[in-house]
């Protein structure tokens, strides 16, 4: 089974990690079932957060009476001290435990920091010395955020967006995190389902010994394909190789990556798929996005209002607006 060490934390889990965000929209009997197998296939490593809905309950369900296999991390949405309690009570109360191995911020805007004014960092300090946290972990979608938190040293282990897609600041985020002892984990290892082959995105994060990518699951052939992976893990060929080329040309420049931080939209508008339609037209078999659930979820970009809800909270700086009729305009000839 191959495995990776989270920096200076020294803990040692499945390389394959659970992200947990996606089963909050399945019944929770399929849930606590894909949980289990995922478990018993030899994952190690949960990863859930306060805003993913019932997520964690979820897990905590899930995981009753096998607490002690798992490394369990959510995340804290709070930009104060009062919050991060209400949070961290929640989230154990959730989870059906009395401690979190990894407790992260969830994409702050700022790192944070003692003395800064929040009082966030000093309520983890506490929260760790109360024995209800174990290790301190921080989340982002900004690289200047991620840079801060690696080099600061306060930080256990940093979550961020990190596939074959990687820029060279990605890159060299990696690196700075193996040179400072913090662990890696990467999100959006299938950058949000624009990643079609789960066995080019494997192979190209094994590269790297230090990095635990967590796959977002919510269907049980998924999760087995990552389990045979672990057990047969799929080399990086040339052909993999070259596909994984095309695709670094397809999506270069500005693209949404469906992380969401733009919802909910004053207008309704599905913002994460309909913003990348024009490419989930094109990498995807089309007929799911052409029916007519799809067409009036796209006919919705004609109530934009332009209030720059979307603009104001996308970590990545788009102009989402402007991507939204870009892909409304492509779709319809799709229909044509």
């Amino acid at each position: 089974m191959n495995t990776v060490t989270l920096g200076r934390t020294g803990l040692t889990v499945n390389k394959n990690g659970f992200g947990a965000l996606p089963i909050q929209r399945i019944p929770k009997e399929e849930a606590v079932a894909i949980v289990r197998r995922a478990l018993d296939g030899g994952i190690t490593f949960f990863d859930t957060a306060r805003l993913y809905s019932d997520s964690e309950e979820k897990l905590g369900a899930a995981l009753a009476g096998r607490r002690g296999e798992v490394i369990l991390a959510t995340k804290t949405p709070a930009t104060d001290a009062a919050g991060f309690w209400r949070d961290l009570d929640a989230s154990l109360a959730a989870l059906q435990t009395d401690y979190i191995d990894l407790f992260q911020f969830h994409n702050p805007a700022f790192c944070p920091k003692p003395g800064d004014g929040s009082g966030l960092y000093e309520a983890m300090l506490e929260a760790r010395e109360q024995g209800k946290i174990r290790f301190i972990g921080l989340t982002n979608h900004r690289l200047h955020v991620a840079r801060e938190a690696v080099e600061s040293g306060l930080y256990d282990t940093l979550q961020f967006p990190f596939c074959y897609l990687a820029s060279p600041d990605d890159l060299a985020l990696v690196e700075s995190c193996r040179q400072h002892g913090v662990g890696f984990i990467a999100m959006k290892a299938l950058s949000g389902g624009l990643i079609q082959n789960s066995a080019a995105a494997y192979a190209f994060l094994a590269q790297f010994e230090g990095v635990l990518p967590i796959w977002g699951v919510q269907r049980m052939a998924e999760l087995e394909e990552f389990l045979a992976y672990g057990e047969n893990p799929p080399a990086l060929t040339e052909e993999l190789q070259a596909l994984i080329e095309r695709d670094k040309l397809q999506l270069a420049g500005d693209f949404c990556r469906g992380c969401g931080y733009c919802l909910p939209c004053p207008a309704g508008i599905e913002i994460p798929n309909a913003a990348r339609m024009s490419l989930m037209l094109r990498r995807s078999p089309p007929a799911p996005w052409l029916g007519e659930e799809w067409q009036a979820k796209m006919a919705k970009i004609d109530d934009c209002i332009h209030c720059n809800h979307c603009v104001n909270h996308c970590p990545y700086g788009l102009d989402t607006p402007k991507l939204l009729h870009q892909n409304y305009e492509d779709y319809k000839t799709f229909l044509k």
